[in-house]
């Protein structure tokens, strides 16, 4: 497989497998003025298996909320054909308006334009809590359908 390498725009490498398409989706990348290369399930020595993702012409993208969809990912820059900066992302300590409080008592669930504000209390589980109502949530296996906001 050849997939021609950019001038300008991200690669963020190193995403498990089989997570490339929620972080797609949170990103909102349009694809129709935007060239996007997604690979999915290729051999990486390091991982096993790894998506990576190729979005040309676009630098700025929520790290925060990318290092909570895939917090072993790499993001690198690319100006000019090379690399100019390596990002290592890891779990945020807090996110606002990613994750979605699934506890129906909460104020988040009952009124509207409240941000969603979360705080990460166990980073080996990934288990975040709500600053409202306390309610824990787990991010591990989890996709963007269960808990994420879409970025619009």
């Amino acid at each position: 497989m050849n997939v021609n390498s950019i001038e300008k725009g991200i690669v963020i490498d190193h995403v498990t497998a089989g997570m490339g398409s929620s972080i797609l989706n949170y990103l909102d990348i349009d694809t129709k003025v935007n060239t996007v290369a997604f690979i999915m399930n290729a051999t990486s020595r390091k991982h096993g298996r790894k998506d990576l993702i190729k979005i040309e012409n676009v630098t700025d993208i929520d790290l925060t909320a990318l290092g909570l969809l895939a917090p072993e990912a790499t993001v690198n820059i690319i100006e000019n054909g090379a690399i100019v900066r390596k990002v290592k992302l890891s779990l945020p300590q807090r996110v606002v308006n990613v994750i979605r409080c699934k506890n129906p008592r909460c104020v988040t669930s009952v009124e509207t334009g409240i941000p969603h504000i979360f705080h990460l209390v166990d980073e080996a589980a990934q288990e975040y809590r709500c600053e409202y109502c306390d309610e824990i949530i787990s991010m591990k296996g989890k996709t963007d359908n269960e808990l994420i906001h879409r970025k619009r």
